[in-house]
């Protein structure tokens, strides 16, 4: 009798250690609480200008940003900040519509992914139409393409394909969200080729991406692209989908990797494996959001992961501002074979680069 009541308080204890493991509010003190950080994130966005390529267009960081306000929103059932983000995208029928980025670049047509997920939300027949044009446009080769996106088109990737590790969340979040509006499964067999190109081309022996076939450094944000777009990628794949062990076994590889990077304090470097280097907020929230997904949904050992959330997470929010501002975020960097040059990157506060991220971030944490 003692022992049978033994071994069932042992299993509620270790069911309930195992709940606090995968709650991510568990342990979060006042002021940081991924509800608290989300809330002033999300509500700094609504009410700030447009991001905007050289004035025209909406820039992709002001998307991804949108992207994680939403489902910051939708996580808290915050009903007045969706109808904010409603309201911020409605000029775009109308007034702003000069805004639009041309369907003709992977930076651009990613915008369609805000469109579809105010869809799933709105079933308003205006975000549908928007959002598909710019997923399809991405596999429909336009008359002036030159032979190099011809002959992607023809092996069955996006004429739109450049090998940047950037394009791991461009391409896969706007194919997958048509994949959630349509059920179409071309669209995640489109986003699953385009990674297991990338992962074969790009990922190196330990786990990791350099910024470029000829710039040996593994760049934070540039790495931070997969780590946010493999996991995405695979909870939307069927079980069954032929592209899903080499996906899993990137992301996989690519995770304990990044476990063995982590500074003490929780961060990343703005070079992942350079010491010396400076903490980068964009970076460390990408990588945190790789992990809280893979722990949520159970590809990761939680015991062995939940703790890096948690250190990472309580890294991150200091960094935010008075003015809900994410600072030491590394500015818009093209590749350079010169490591001097990733360490001198100028930092901005308020760099939708980062703001996005941490918006994921808490959005993840808030439940599966």
């Amino acid at each position: 009798m003692f022992k049978r009541l033994f071994l069932l308080m042992l299993a509620v204890f270790t069911a309930q250690l195992s709940f606090a493991q995968l709650d991510g509010l568990s342990g979060f003190p006042k002021g940081s609480t991924p509800k608290e950080v989300g809330k002033r994130l999300a509500y700094h966005f609504v009410n700030s200008r447009h991001d905007l390529y050289a004035g025209k267009y909406i820039h992709y960081a002001g998307v991804c940003t949108w992207n994680g306000a939403i489902d910051y929103a939708l996580k808290t059932k915050d009903q007045k900040l969706i109808k904010l983000l409603q309201d911020k995208f409605e000029p775009f029928f109308t007034y702003e519509k000069a805004l639009l980025p041309p369907m003709n670049h992977v930076d651009y047509n990613m915008f369609g992914s805000v469109a579809l997920k105010l869809y799933q939300i709105t079933k308003d027949e205006r975000y549908r139409k928007i959002g598909l044009a710019y997923a399809d446009s991405q596999w429909e080769v336009p008359q002036h393409a030159n032979a190099e996106e011809k002959a992607w088109a023809e092996k069955g990737y996006s004429w739109q394909t450049r090998l940047w590790i950037d394009d791991m969340y461009m391409i896969t979040v706007v194919q997958n969200e048509a994949y959630k509006v349509t059920g179409d499964r071309k669209y995640i067999d489109r986003a699953a080729k385009e990674m297991v190109l990338y992962l074969d081309e790009l990922q190196r022996p330990n786990g990791l991406f350099y910024h470029a076939p000829d710039v040996p450094y593994y760049w934070g944000r540039g790495d931070g692209w997969m780590a946010v777009g493999m996991p995405d990628l695979l909870r939307l794949m069927p079980k069954d989908h032929k592209d899903r062990p080499r996906i899993m076994e990137g992301y996989l590889k690519m995770m304990k990797s990044l476990k063995d990077y982590q500074r003490p304090g929780g961060m990343w470097n703005q070079l992942i494996d350079q010491p010396d280097f400076w903490a980068e907020t964009s970076g460390t929230a990408m990588f945190n959001y790789g992990f809280i997904v893979g722990v949520k949904e159970g590809w990761l050992d939680a015991a062995t992961y939940t703790p890096a959330v948690k250190k990472a997470w309580l890294a991150m929010v200091p960094y935010i501002d008075s003015r809900n501002n994410v600072t030491e975020v590394c500015i818009g960097t093209g590749k350079k074979n010169d490591k001097q040059h990733y360490h001198d990157r100028p930092r901005n506060a308020g760099d939708l680069h980062g703001q996005a991220p941490y918006l994921w971030c808490a959005a993840a944490l808030l439940g599966k």
